[in-house]
């Protein structure tokens, strides 16, 4: 196998590692919330950064194998590689738009590394050093900052938190470039600050990164990780190792416009994730209001001789919930949600339902109780009240004994003798005389 063939391998092989290592992190950020930067107690998230330590060795061995303007382009092939292996691992899939948009960053940065050229052996001085540094530094406290404030969107804080991971390993690559020059003449003492600081924004890159996947899915990170990367350092290698665009004027105008499609890219990418948050924040709105339980009815009491007649309603109002209920439970037709964490609005409403007949039906055993110690006896017409304020002065006192059995609901109802008061019938003498004392 020639020494280009390899290179190609070994970047395509790379990019794999970079997205499995993706792929991990988003399902280790996804089951453990709590720990936002670095879960170190998580065996998944080790093997996170073994991938990614992987990918970054075998990216190193193709440079040295193959040309940069064919090994850099490569390297954007991660975000393309991790859409489809998150779909078949974990069964994560990516809709249209996010499809459009990796593929639209994608394009735009292979296109903008092929047309960056080569420059040859340059290092920076110690000022450069330090002023870089000091610069990512202050670009990256601000980013997290941001971040932090931004955390009710989940994906703005994302994306600030993937751009601030990848501005990390970009500039790690410089000291990184920056050192191998360095050790060309030989290994010396006076690398020692540059090589701190490449551990240092390695891992914050690393940090950041397994921060930027909580709550924002793998797309929109992963896809901003990999574009931020390269153009900071392609940025830095122009503005201070002297490289330039390949085809002069021409070759500037055609990157600036796979920028611009890489740029576009990352927008839609984002643009969609906070369509789907601002999707899930609606329905999560709306299942407690169509899941809220409903007050009862109150029981209309009529006047004399409809006390009966409004427990009868009341009762009939109750069965009716109940086999509603009953048919809603056993139709098997309430879709589940799996991993959602809401509760569908039928299950809510059947739900709902229950619970006010349970409340109904303890109102109405406590009203059976009270007057099931009641002994009614006939009055005279003149002595006798009201039905409704003896219906009423019933069921306000309290009474002894347990409530009837769930199995005779609905309860009966008691009353002087036909709900209304007695009136002793007409009497009559012999010679047929109506007796009126």
């Amino acid at each position: 196998m020639s020494a280009l063939a390899l290179s190609v391998l070994l970047s395509l092989v790379s990019a794999v590692a970079y997205a499995g290592g993706a792929i991990v992190q988003e399902q280790v950020a996804v089951s453990s919330p709590v720990a936002q930067y670095a879960p170190l107690r998580r065996p998944a998230w080790w093997a996170a950064v073994a991938l990614n330590g992987l990918g970054g060795l075998l990216h190193v061995v193709a440079l040295a194998l193959g040309p940069l303007s064919l090994v850099q382009p490569l390297g954007a092939l991660t975000i393309v590689f991790a859409l489809p292996m998150a779909a078949l691992f974990v069964g994560r899939r990516a809709g249209a738009t996010a499809w459009r948009g990796a593929l639209m960053a994608t394009v735009g940065l292979a296109g903008l590394l092929s047309l960056v050229g080569a420059s040859g052996a340059q290092s920076l001085n110690t000022a450069q050093r330090v002023g870089a540094a000091l610069v990512t530094g202050g670009v990256v406290v601000a980013l997290m900052i941001a971040g932090r404030a931004a955390h009710r969107h989940p994906a703005v804080r994302s994306i600030l938190l993937a751009t601030a991971s990848g501005i990390a390993f970009g500039m790690s690559s410089v000291f990184t470039k920056t050192v191998a020059v360095d050790w060309t003449g030989g290994v010396s003492a006076t690398d020692l600050p540059s090589l701190a600081v490449i551990g240092v924004l390695a891992t914050a890159g690393m940090v950041l990164s397994q921060a930027s996947y909580r709550g924002a899915g793998l797309a929109a990170p992963l896809a901003t990780l990999t574009v931020v990367n390269p153009v900071v350092a392609a940025v830095v290698g122009i503005t201070m190792f002297g490289e330039t665009f390949r085809y002069g004027t021409t070759g500037t105008a055609l990157a600036l416009s796979c920028g611009v499609v890489a740029a576009g890219g990352l927008i839609l990418l984002t643009t969609e994730r906070i369509a789907r948050e601002s999707a899930g924040e609606a329905a999560s709105d709306a299942t407690p209001a169509d899941g809220a339980p409903a007050d009862p009815a109150p029981v209309k009491e009529e006047p004399a001789g409809g006390a009966p007649v409004a427990v009868a309603a009341a009762a009939a109002r109750v069965q009716a919930e109940r086999a509603a209920l009953v048919s809603v439970a056993g139709s098997g037709t309430v879709p589940a949600v799996a991993g959602s964490g809401t509760v569908p609005a039928p299950v809510a409403q059947a739900r709902s339902r229950k619970r006010a007949a349970d409340e109904e039906r303890e109102r109405r055993d406590e009203q059976s109780a009270r007057l099931s110690g009641k002994v009614l006896v006939p009055a005279s017409a003149a002595d006798a009240p009201a039905a409704e304020e003896t219906f009423d002065a019933l069921v306000s006192a309290p009474g002894p004994g347990p409530g009837p059995a769930e199995g005779d609901y609905p309860p009966p109802s008691f009353g002087p003798f036909y709900g209304g008061p007695f009136v002793p019938p007409p009497a009559f003498g012999r010679r047929g005389v109506r007796i009126r004392s």
